[in-house]
């Protein structure tokens, strides 16, 4: 460990907190001291570290930061959706919030390293985002809960939409494999291209036969997935009018 070496304590034990600990144990001028999990005491604990990476679920975060005593350490949290006030009575606070899913520590050491963080607060978690390769962008207090929702619907809104795919090709006998190629290759095509450039099919091309015939055969063959379709028929129109415009 070299002089310059910028220590941190996490503070959770689940998955976000593994996966920061695993991650940061491999970079080199970083070092992870500890991590505290639930029952374990945190009122020292940032008397003998740089940093403190509180992540925890959402609605402790408040709790665990007034139970550690303030000393010398930047106290930052993971929260995408929680501002800097909830590190009170800290005065060295910092958001860090990395915008991927973490489902296991190995899995989300590998993504930390290079992924996107929005950042808040002091610039030692821009350090720590830098020197896992990642990227970086600023959120303001107020706009966190607008933020978090943009990360929801791209993350757990499409999963849930796949799941919506999935039961409507399962009842003809589709191969759920074959819808998740079919989305990941128009992901890829949004990413090239921009969401309005990369839309296809019939609202794409206002063939309103083909819409009519969906609804009807949704109707008919699985009714309580129509809702859905509908949604998301209207977001497609709506992203088809925009096309050119973004």
């Amino acid at each position: 460990m070299s002089a310059e070496t910028v220590t941190v304590r996490v503070i959770g034990a689940g998955r976000a907190g593994r996966s920061f600990a695993k991650a940061i144990d491999d970079l080199v001028d970083w070092d992870v001291i500890d991590m505290r999990g639930r029952g374990v005491a945190i009122d020292d604990a940032a008397a003998d570290v740089d940093l403190v990476l509180i992540a925890t679920p959402d609605t402790v975060v408040a709790d665990v930061a007034a139970a550690i005593r303030p000393g010398g350490a930047v106290v930052a949290h993971v929260a995408g959706s929680l501002g800097l006030d909830v590190l009170a009575p800290h005065d060295r606070r910092a958001a860090l919030h990395p915008l991927m899913s973490l489902p296991d520590a190995e899995i989300g050491a590998e993504r930390l390293t290079g992924g996107w963080f929005a950042i808040a607060g002091d610039p030692l978690v821009a350090d720590l985002a830098t020197a896992l390769g990642g990227r970086t962008f600023e959120i303001a207090d107020d706009d966190r809960a607008l933020y978090h929702a943009a990360a929801a619907v791209a993350s757990n809104h499409l999963v849930a939409l796949l799941g919506h795919a999935q039961r409507l090709g399962a009842s003809v006998g589709v191969p759920a494999d074959a819808l998740m190629a079919l989305a990941l290759g128009s992901a890829e095509n949004a990413l090239a291209l921009g969401p309005a450039a990369a839309l296809t099919g019939p609202a794409a091309r206002g063939d309103d036969a083909t819409l009519v015939a969906h609804r009807d055969a949704i109707g008919r063959r699985a009714p309580r997935e129509l809702a859905a379709y509908e949604a998301m028929l209207a977001e497609a129109r709506r992203l088809a009018a925009m096309e050119g415009d973004v």
